[in-house]
């Protein structure tokens, strides 16, 4: 087949009618996207910026709190948190359970211990203000590879490349790269493509946020609005119909189940009895199989790993969670699912009249209806107090 001498690709034939798709660069696309984001932008918090720049803190913040979390959900949470922590300093100070409790609602508390990990190192290691240079960024607790690009090139103006699940759809349909997003080679040959793309951006902070914005809002994983996409007429994926097939789904893991018992113990009063689990995740993996780190640090009723639980009358449940009290089990089994989880907990009931003194052992305490919101509980153990 004869070479093309118009710097397109050879011709393909579809019918009697042929095609020519040309090959573009995808870092063509970084000003153009540029200049779209300067109209189209959602006004977000952490976008807000301090005199002619934006916060160094507030872009660590939000691109932690955005890890695996809709934007809707973190809209909620990162003006209280803001509030409640307005710099590195009092982040650092706080205690985890202080810092815990701030994040609830969010999930994938590790995020948290991460913020809260970096936040002292920032104070440590820098005086308070969040680096600009992609290096120490990167030396962070929690800070990857895009994390670290995002801030430097948001904040900073560097020239530092961005990969996340959007940025490679949108390079995938552009160059109409054909592959899973989770293909380790795809996500390399992105990678690639990123630090041409912010090398060639006029303003790499403005492209990158404009790539992920495109990503998160028009060139979407499922009905895609190509119609309102700026860059539309380079697309190969859709001059070539292909959209719909770019990237090719990933197949996802099966979920482990995991069935826990549990009890909803109150006293007359409306206390609850509640439990910290482990901080030591190498123990918690090692005492609790399945369960291994999940909720790590957080607060639930007393509860415990049993596979064969759902079988459990209400005397056994009560010597397996080691209470001295009279439960009654629940009919329903509460489901929950996590990333790599399905969950069934096995909900047993008991109201205590006292104090209950002799049921507040072994790091268990008894908790006021009006001091919950005080302590950081999954959206899992909240859905147990609710049954």
């Amino acid at each position: 087949m004869a070479k093309s001498t118009s710097g397109q690709s050879p011709t393909r034939r579809q019918g009697r009618t042929q095609v020519r798709t040309q090959v573009r660069p995808l870092a063509a696309a970084a000003d153009p996207l540029a200049a779209w984001f300067a109209v189209a932008a959602r006004d977000l918090p952490w976008r807000q910026t301090k005199g002619r720049q934006r916060s160094g803190y507030h872009a660590l913040v939000s691109e932690l709190m955005l890890q695996q979390t809709q934007v809707s959900r973190v809209l909620e949470k990162f003006t209280p948190f803001i509030d409640r922590f307005p710099n590195p300093q009092t982040l650092a100070a706080a205690s985890e359970d202080e810092v815990l409790t701030a994040w609830q609602g969010l999930g994938y508390y590790r995020r948290a211990r991460f913020l809260h990990a970096a936040a002292k190192a920032v104070v440590e290691r820098h005086a308070g203000t969040v680096p600009s240079d992609v290096d120490a960024l990167l030396a962070l607790p929690g800070v990857g590879r895009y994390t670290a690009g995002a801030i430097a090139s948001i904040v900073f103006a560097a020239r530092a490349p961005i990969v996340d699940g959007n940025v490679i759809r949108v390079f995938q349909r552009l160059a109409a790269h054909k592959g899973s997003a989770s293909d380790p080679k795809v996500t390399a040959w992105a990678w690639k493509e990123a630090e041409g793309f912010a090398a060639a951006a006029a303003d790499p902070g403005k492209a990158n946020e404009a790539l992920m914005e495109l990503g998160a809002t028009v060139c979407t994983p499922a009905n895609p609005r190509c119609h309102a996409c700026p860059i539309s007429r380079q697309c190969a994926a859709r001059e070539q119909g292909l959209v719909g097939e770019i990237p090719a789904p990933k197949q996802k893991a099966a979920r482990k189940e995991l069935v826990l018992v549990t009890a909803r113990v109150t006293r007359t009063d409306g206390a609850v009895l509640l439990e910290q689990r482990p901080r030591d995740k190498a123990a918690e993996g090692a005492r609790e199989g399945l369960l291994g780190q999940l909720w790590a640090g957080l607060w639930q009723p007393p509860t415990v790993e049993s596979a064969d639980g759902e079988e459990l009358g209400s005397a056994a449940a009560a010597k397996l969670l080691n209470l001295q009290a009279t439960l009654v089990r629940l009919e329903k089994i509460v489901p929950f699912l996590t990333t790599h989880r399905a969950v069934r907990f096995v909900v047993f009931t008991a109201t205590v009249r006292g104090k209950g003194a002799a049921l507040a052992n072994n790091g268990r305490r008894w908790v006021a209806a009006a001091q919950l919101h005080e302590h950081a509980l999954s959206n899992a153990a909240k859905r147990v107090l609710e049954s």
